[in-house]
């Protein structure tokens, strides 16, 4: 029990450090961005840009942590908005237009300025993955060997549940119950990015969190997509980059990000599998799509 209150506590630290619109390091730097002025970096942010930049570049920015303007104009900002619909068009592309990324973000040091006033940051794909990945570090060093840890249905395993692997549920992404069964294997990650995490409805159409860089629309191929890993980060920017990359481009960013275990389920209702998944996944009974290795 000592042991979990750490890990715990460790996880709630970090959630105040790197929550983007709540009073902490990472809402401070988003507030002072704007301004394009040099200003000093809290260090308990760094490991965010340390991670985040190559996987951004290598995902051809559909994983983004600039578009935290976006996130906010559609109202995935945590905040609550009755009847929520969607933003202005002519809002949506002057954002788009814009074109926030990492890499206008310069670091020196400890010392932080942006050259472009649209970049407002949102870790939400990788911030978890990167606490998950941390409180694991920590569960080695206080000696654990064989553990599980969730966070909100995305977890990373290590070592067995007792004489046998941990089972993880997949969860249908259209129906209560689970999809699918994934046995780890040691110590792997698994992280879903799916439509129904959070959206709202409006004139019967689902706009959900999972915006596409590329017009500031919710990505539309997708349901839900499954990945794999080693590393719990790289799992949760992958999921999202390979949602919103869809059945058509998903494979070549697969293969740019390092990731070779990959579920995608289509809005054509189709299950696109990597060859690796497809080996250690089992579905259940009710699944009503089409499997595409």
């Amino acid at each position: 029990e000592l042991i979990t209150a750490a890990v715990i506590k460790d996880l709630n630290r970090v959630h105040g450090f790197w929550h983007p619109w709540e009073p902490g390091p990472l809402g401070r730097i988003n507030s002072l961005l704007p301004t394009g002025g040099w200003f000093t970096l809290p260090p308990s942010t760094l490991p965010l840009f340390d991670g985040s930049y190559a996987l951004s570049a290598q995902s051809h920015f559909l994983f983004n942590p600039a578009i935290g303007g976006l996130i906010r104009l559609w109202g995935f900002d945590d905040a609550i908005r009755p009847n929520q619909k969607p933003p202005p068009a002519e809002e949506i592309k002057a954002l788009v237009k814009a074109n926030p990324r990492l890499g206008d973000v310069e670091i020196k040091g400890l010392r932080m300025r942006s050259n472009n006033p649209a970049v407002l940051l949102d870790f939400g794909a990788f911030a978890k993955g990167l606490a998950v990945d941390l409180a694991i570090a920590r569960l080695r060093e206080l000696g654990v060997q064989h553990a599980l840890v969730n966070a909100g249905s995305d977890l990373r395993a290590i070592g067995r549940h007792g004489q046998r692997p941990w089972k993880i549920g997949i969860k249908h992404p259209r129906a209560n119950g689970v999809l699918a069964f994934i046995e780890t294997q040691a110590d792997e990650s698994i992280f879903t990015s799916g439509d129904y995490e959070r959206y709202f409805m409006h004139n019967k159409i689902r706009y959900h969190h999972i915006i596409d860089p590329r017009n500031g629309y919710p990505a539309q191929e997708s349901m839900s997509v499954t990945v794999v890993h080693a590393q719990a980060s790289v799992a949760d920017a992958a999921a999202t980059a390979l949602f919103i990359a869809g059945p058509s481009q998903w494979r070549s960013i697969a293969k740019n990000m390092g990731v070779t275990m990959v579920m995608l389920i289509g809005r054509d209702n189709k299950i696109y599998l990597s060859d690796a998944l497809h080996k250690r996944i089992t579905f259940s009974a009710n699944n009503p799509y089409e499997i595409i290795i």
